[in-house]
């Protein structure tokens, strides 16, 4: 278990969270052709805000215990909802705030269990922290997905950006191709590892806008439409945050989110974060692991 990694994965999915956020502007396409950094404060959103919870569970317990994890994404949602919580999740915090078990309700406010990517955008740092045992990396992942993401893809998603990160993590992380091939073998069988096999054979020098007809881009807000470009994206420049985020916003559709996921993993990977991406985010709030 690593909590270093833990921690510097939480600060590239984080920078990479508010840096997407900036790009919700009309016609961003000009500011990202010319990399124009956004200026002032990049307030991070839900994604940044659940990876807290899941950072602070794992450092308490050593590993995934979902009550209590469920227990303080609630709390903190309660204490802050303003930063782009779906309709479903939002409910779902309110009613265990008010004391309902969630393990009775996830699979109803949504029949069958949500699909979408928000499972997969607060995990990379999970990832990190069980690095040297991708066995557990999966088991660990599926269950921090399943109090809020019960549906297979939903945790599929979770479990494919887990072991990107828990990949990049290690001194001899492979790239591109063979990294993608590395995720996908341990992704549970349906649309998302589909997809992170389809983009096996799109090449890193493809036109984004063809990777992202071929992949998604998070539009869809699920993880399999989110998750597969996210892996691309990251496999194709391990070696560098500022290329990796600025490849990966330039694919538009659930920008922050792509980009949450994508600097979860690469900051592993590369090692260093720009510090003045660093200085623009948001800071932590002050009961951050306290």
């Amino acid at each position: 278990m690593n909590l270093q990694n833990a921690l510097l994965s939480l600060d590239g999915l984080s920078v990479g969270d508010a840096f997407g956020e900036r790009f919700f502007v009309q016609n961003p396409i000009p500011l990202i052709q010319k990399r124009i950094l956004p200026e002032g404060i990049w307030k991070w959103t839900d994604d940044t805000h659940m990876a807290l919870s899941l950072v602070e569970i794992l450092t308490k317990f050593g590993k995934i215990d979902q009550d209590a994890l469920i227990r303080q994404f609630s709390r903190r949602f309660i204490h802050d909802g303003r930063l782009g919580y779906g309709r479903g999740a939002a409910l779902l915090l309110e009613r265990v705030f008010s004391g309902e078990n969630w393990a009775e309700i996830n699979t109803t406010i949504l029949k069958g269990g949500s699909y979408g990517n928000g499972a997969a955008m607060r995990v990379p740092p999970l990832g990190a922290f069980f690095a040297d045992d991708l066995e557990r990396v999966v088991s660990e992942a599926s269950l921090s997905a399943e109090v809020t993401h019960a549906h297979p893809e939903g945790i599929a998603g979770a479990v494919a950006i887990a072991v990107a990160a828990a990949l990049a993590a290690q001194p001899d992380y492979p790239t591109g191709i063979d990294f993608i091939k590395s995720v996908h073998r341990y992704v549970p069988d349906g649309l998302t590892k589909d997809g992170i096999l389809r983009s096996v054979e799109i090449p890193a020098e493809t036109e984004i806008e063809s990777v992202v007809e071929l992949l998604g881009n998070g539009t869809a807000i699920s993880a399999q439409d989110t998750v597969p470009f996210c892996v691309w994206c990251a496999a194709h420049h391990l070696d560098n945050y500022e290329e990796a985020l600025w490849k990966t916003i330039s694919g538009l559709g659930d920008r922050d989110t792509t980009c949450a996921m994508v600097g979860g993993i690469v900051a592993l990977s590369a090692k260093t974060i720009p510090q003045d991406w660093l200085t623009h985010r948001e800071p932590f709030p002050g009961d951050f692991m306290v």
